[in-house]
């Protein structure tokens, strides 16, 4: 049995919010208990409320200030001697380093976290931790190595009622699946996910499990209007909750299923939409994989083959600096989809199917 969803994130003065309280609001109500903290001297207060602003600039896109904000709570945090609170600055810093593309560093962030945590006895930031870690892997494709850690979690998480993370390992296992072509098994994992997040009333856990049941739907049954009412549906709560790169990844999600369904002048819009979103983001993940779906998409509408071949090539050396092995495969089957030299990708580093 699940109870509500909470957001373990919100602490000290601000446990009064919500796991859907707009990311506005949020960095409204920390900053104010960040500045009144720091004016008393109240490091320990600082360090949490300072959690709170660098979680609500990094989900709002805001790079720069994401990072100085957890760096300013890790430091507070060590002033007040408080190492669960530590241990929180190193996870919001190694999920932003996640969300950056900056994988090695986000590795370091979140194993240190892990540590801090356990150190502390802080069991719920030890687990967060063992998750970002979990989805690093999984987002650079070392599916085999993540996936027992996924299971681990969503068991450990099931045994603790914890909705949210339920939530978020159902959705890891479901994206695992669906990416290694087991579509039936990802549906019913998000289709769970979908009806636990919607109980526990965790929209931020719903929307994104909405566009995983959109991708299945579109790729699996071919029902492009189901797929695009789902994305309708996740893309009001990432408007009202202002959650900047979930968007991102609706539009991104919504070209894809248009692409399929071969209206390529409108995923052409969409991808190019979902670029720019990323690009203010600082986001290369995202960019990446949206200028994939760009490049193909011209492609069908009759660009120079030349020109294809050349921003396939490029795009395929910028993963491969990135470490997105499962992005590196998709450029590596869209060359040969679309024809392109295979000498054309030697400057940029051979890309390989595995």
């Amino acid at each position: 049995m699940y109870g509500k969803a909470f957001a373990p994130e919100y602490q000290g003065a601000l446990t009064t919010l919500s796991v859907n309280s707009s990311l506005s609001d949020v960095l409204a109500a920390g900053t104010e208990q960040l500045r009144a903290a720091e004016r008393t001297g109240r490091h320990g207060e600082a360090a949490r409320s300072g959690l709170a602003v660098a979680e609500a600039h990094r989900r709002l896109g805001h790079v720069g200030a994401a990072d100085r904000a957890w760096k300013a709570s890790y430091r507070a945090a060590r002033e007040a001697g408080d190492t669960g609170a530590m241990a929180w600055a190193l996870w919001s810093g190694g999920t932003l380093a996640r969300q950056r593309g900056a994988f090695p560093l986000a590795r370091r962030l979140l194993q240190l976290a892990a540590e801090f945590g356990e150190r502390g006895g802080d069991i719920v930031v030890r687990g967060y931790s063992l998750a970002g870690l979990a989805e690093t892997g999984r987002i650079q494709g070392d599916y085999e190595a993540v996936r027992r850690l996924h299971e681990q979690l969503l068991a450990e998480a099931r045994r603790r009622g914890e909705a949210r993370h339920t939530v978020w390992a159902l959705e890891g296992i479901a994206q695992i699946h669906r990416n290694t072509g087991s579509y039936d098994t990802a549906y019913a994992l998000f289709e769970e996910a979908a009806e636990i997040a919607a109980r526990a009333e965790d929209r931020r856990g719903h929307a994104w499990a909405l566009r995983g049941l959109a991708d299945i739907v579109s790729v699996r049954d071919g029902d492009v209007e189901r797929a695009l009412a789902l994305l309708s549906e996740a893309e009001t709560t990432c408007r009202t909750m202002k959650l900047s790169s979930a968007l991102a990844y609706n539009h991104k999600m919504r070209g894809n299923v248009l692409y399929r369904a071969g209206r390529y002048a409108q995923a052409r819009e969409l991808y190019e939409q979902a670029l720019a979103e990323f690009r203010a983001m600082s986001e290369p993940r995202g960019e990446a994989l949206s200028r994939l779906g760009l490049v193909k998409s011209r492609a069908r509408l009759g660009r120079d083959r030349a020109e294809t071949a050349a921003e396939l090539a490029e795009l395929a050396g910028v993963l491969e600096r990135i470490g997105l092995r499962h992005a590196r495969e998709m450029v590596a089957r869209a060359q040969e989809e679309f024809g392109a030299d295979k000498h054309a990708v030697a400057g940029a580093g051979e890309v390989a199917v595995r």
